[in-house]
């Protein structure tokens, strides 16, 4: 209880800070909000941290760093909610890998899809994630690991292989199931030395590792083949392979990694997902395409993110509260 009226405290500090920053001396508000930031907030992750996709927003930062941050990624949620205590170092890039947070330069991809480029590629590298995490760093928000596994290239081979099968059969599973056991265990001895990396970098910060939202339903019979708001041509029996033998053990993966290091949690999103699917009516994940018809590539649309946020708030409002 006593935790519960903490974080009621910090949430009403933000809330009165905010509002101190719209007063009408706008610019002395926000001046003075910053200064008032009691923490120090540094996000990295992938695309569905950054947001990239259209359904998730605009693109704020200018000139484009290619990363394609968007004003609606759960990041930018929060720090619109929580600004006046948190002071955010936002470094999160579309196609990340787990190496892209811990050790290696990215050469980021802007909104490039397979066959049409960005008008605007090449960017700049971009340094390693894990270099904004300065040693006075108190929360760490990581969303990373998909691009690890290689999902982007099993989606891919899953479109590819699905042409022309009506829809029947599991072709993907068929080529690419003995891959996966050794993509899972790359993905753990990645996250395991990106979680020592940043531990290392801040020491005394809480690292919380956010998880995947439900993409693919249960029950398949939602998802409708050749349909370009949802998955296409992947068929239904390999929808319920990546579903269960390719999705959700990554996210096991990341929990379990995430419980070898005291100083990390991990925020699921799968739960609070489950009926809000690519295939379901009120989707947090857009399919191929968009509803307006623009590339989405299986990616959380605003609605997605504004879930995310309200998970990953909690999560950093507790690991700031003090303990009893």
């Amino acid at each position: 209880m006593a935790r519960f009226r903490t974080r009621l405290a910090l949430l009403g500090s933000a809330a009165a800070l905010t509002a101190g920053a719209l007063a009408p001396a706008q610019l002395a508000g926000a001046q003075s909000a910053a200064a008032a930031a009691d923490y120090d907030w540094v996000a990295l992750g992938d695309s569905y941290t950054a947001g990239v996709i259209q359904a998730a927003g605009d693109i704020f930062e200018v000139p484009r760093d290619g990363c394609e941050r968007t004003d609606r990624s759960y990041p930018q949620i929060i720090h619109r909610d929580l600004g006046a205590l948190f002071e955010l170092t936002d470094v999160s890039c579309g196609a990340a890998t787990i190496e892209d947070v811990t050790f290696r330069a990215q050469q980021p991809i802007g909104r490039s899809v397979p066959g049409n480029p960005d008008p605007e590629a090449p960017f700049a590298p971009v340094p390693p994630q894990s270099e904004a995490v300065k040693s006075g760093t108190d929360v760490i928000t990581v969303g990373v690991g998909g691009n690890t596994l290689g999902f982007g290239d099993i989606l891919f081979k899953c479109l590819e292989l699905g042409q022309g099968s009506g829809g029947a059969g599991t072709p993907c599973k068929d080529e690419l199931a003995a891959s996966v056991p050794g993509r899972l265990a790359k993905v753990s001895r990645d996250y395991d030395a990106m979680l020592a990396k940043l531990h290392e970098k801040g020491p005394h910060a809480k690292i919380l590792a956010v998880g995947y939202p439900t993409i693919i339903p249960k029950d398949t019979a939602k998802c409708q083949y050749n349909h370009p708001h949802q998955f296409l041509s992947i068929t239904p029996g390999d929808l319920d392979w990546l579903r269960q033998d390719v999705l959700e053990p990554l996210n096991k993966t990341i929990e379990k990694s995430t419980g070898t290091q005291d100083a990390a949690a991990f925020v699921d999103l799968y739960d609070s997902t489950q009926n809000h699917s690519v295939c379901d009516a009120g989707k947090w994940v857009e399919g191929v395409l968009d509803e307006h018809n623009r590339p989405a590539l299986v990616h959380p649309n605003a609605k997605g993110h504004q879930n995310a946020a309200d998970h990953v708030t909690s999560a950093i409002l507790d690991a700031v509260a003090p303990k009893d």
